[in-house]
């Protein structure tokens, strides 16, 4: 006999994650789901979107990490409301951890919530959150392989974040073959190749994220 425990998980999961969207739909709030590796630059991203984007929307953040609330406080210094979710060993975040950090949110004045994911590969690729949108981050020191390795998150993202790129002089990354693997599998997705830090090519991704989210006000 054989007993999959998956699919009522994530029956649940769903279940709830379709509540959350109409609830984000209600109240035309778009969502963002990041997935990334520990390293890639997932919270330097976030708040390099948010200074190009917070003239036009208001912006909150809900951080999944196993432990600490460093990112969060990074969030919050630059005046950016954040939810912190500790996970506690947990490789994903669940959309019951999203119902219990958006009820402390005001929706009624948010247009857009950013989720910073647990920095995994793999499990969070499976938990529907009841987002707009799943974006993944690659850093260039990741390297160029990632795709062949970790094909579902590529597959399930609507587009790719590819972080770090003033350092691809120092690291043996092929963007070439990465574009042409990520195409394989994902054709519809864009890639957009920015260094988070010095701000270049964030107008691009940010501009194409303004663009879901007046789609839903």
């Amino acid at each position: 006999m054989q007993i999959d425990l998956k699919q009522p998980i994530l029956k649940k999961n769903d279940d709830m994650a379709a509540e959350l969207r109409a609830r984000f739909a209600e109240n035309h709030v778009f969502v963002l789901d990041l997935l990334a590796s520990p390293g890639s630059g997932k919270t330097s991203t976030i708040l390099a979107t948010i200074d190009a984007l917070r003239d036009e929307f208001n912006i909150a953040v809900i951080e999944g990490d196993i432990a600490s609330s460093v990112d969060a406080e990074k969030i919050k210094r630059q005046g950016t409301s954040a939810v912190q979710i500790n996970t506690g060993g947990a490789c994903h975040l669940e959309s019951d951890m999203i119902r219990r950090a958006v009820d402390v949110l005001d929706l009624e004045r948010l247009d857009l919530i950013i989720v910073e994911n647990v920095g995994n590969l793999v499990c969070p690729t499976d938990f529907d959150l009841g987002e707009n949108a799943k974006v993944m981050i690659l850093s260039v020191p990741e390297g160029d392989d990632k795709p062949l390795k970790y094909p579902g998150v590529f597959q399930v993202s609507d587009a790719i974040v590819l972080n770090k790129v003033d350092t691809m002089p120092v690291f043996d990354f092929d963007e070439a073959a990465f574009r042409d693997e990520v195409h394989r599998l994902n054709p519809a997705a864009p890639i957009f190749p920015i260094s988070a830090t010095k701000g270049d090519g964030v107008e691009a991704w940010a501009t194409w994220l303004a663009e879901r989210i007046r789609q839903v006000q």
